[in-house]
């Protein structure tokens, strides 16, 4: 297959798993699942174009285990979540202005089989890399993806053990890399996106790759990840919430200042 077909193959998968998280949250009343149908259907995207891309096997195969082991992770974590708690406060937040209009709910889902196919792009860089010999720059791209997934983990698993202690109601966690960054996990996310860029080098489509680390920077940054996360935890958390984000590095780790 050619990139585009590639693309639209992947959107439309996308589109069918959307729609059955959908119909998922309209019967239980939980919209979270759409980040764990994301989080797979980006992993899952990874392995399809890799499986159908025109570049070396070697690049492919990369691809297909790191793309989709980071999806699967994700997916995993997210699951026990979503099946574990309530609605996550950003979408019980969006319920108060939606209600059941499964319009509005209909066209949250489909957005994010669009982001499938977006976050997809430095995917296709990859699968269209003829490199096929071992070299520096895979090897660089591997201990960028197990540095940044292996940080991601762990701060995900510092935050659960956090949130899991009844005393740290109403607290903002600060244990572990929650002191160094307000959202260390979203740090390594970002970062993690660098591993496509070096194993696209080479590839006649590498600047696609750098979509990756772009876009999901604007995501976070500025659009759905830490706007809305910051929101709720200051709806939650309040003023303790507010002395930790004038403390605390927002996103990039570092010392932190003295509390006030």
């Amino acid at each position: 297959m050619n990139p585009w077909q590639q693309l639209l193959l992947v959107w439309l998968v996308a589109v069918v798993a959307q729609t059955s998280g959908w119909l998922w949250q309209r019967k239980r009343t939980n919209a979270g699942i759409v980040d764990v149908v994301w989080s797979f259907g980006v992993g899952g995207a990874a392995v399809l174009v890799a499986a159908t891309g025109s570049g070396a096997v070697l690049p492919r195969v990369l691809l297909a285990v790191l793309g989709g082991a980071w999806g699967l992770r994700l997916g995993l974590h997210l699951w026990h979540r979503v099946r574990g708690e309530p609605e996550d406060g950003r979408y019980a937040q969006l319920r108060t202005r939606w209600g059941n209009d499964q319009r509005k709910w209909f066209a949250m889902f489909q957005f994010q089989a669009l982001l499938i196919a977006l976050f997809a792009l430095p995917f296709l860089a990859v699968a269209a890399n003829p490199v096929a010999q071992w070299n520096p720059w895979f090897i660089a791209g591997i201990a960028v993806w197990l540095a940044c997934v292996a940080g991601e983990a762990i701060a995900d698993a510092q935050l659960a053990r956090f949130r899991a202690d009844p005393a740290n109601k109403g607290k903002a966690c600060r244990a572990g890399m929650w002191r160094y960054s307000r959202h260390p996990n979203y740090f390594f996310e970002w970062l993690h996106w660098f591993a496509y860029v070096l194993l696209a080098v080479g590839s006649p489509i590498g600047w696609l790759a750098w979509t990756g680390p772009l876009v999901m920077y604007a995501f976070l940054r500025w659009i759905s990840g830490i706007p809305f996360t910051e929101a709720q935890a200051l709806r939650t958390r309040g003023q303790d919430y507010a002395r930790y984000q004038r403390s605390t590095p927002m996103l990039f780790p570092w010392f932190p200042k003295e509390e006030r």
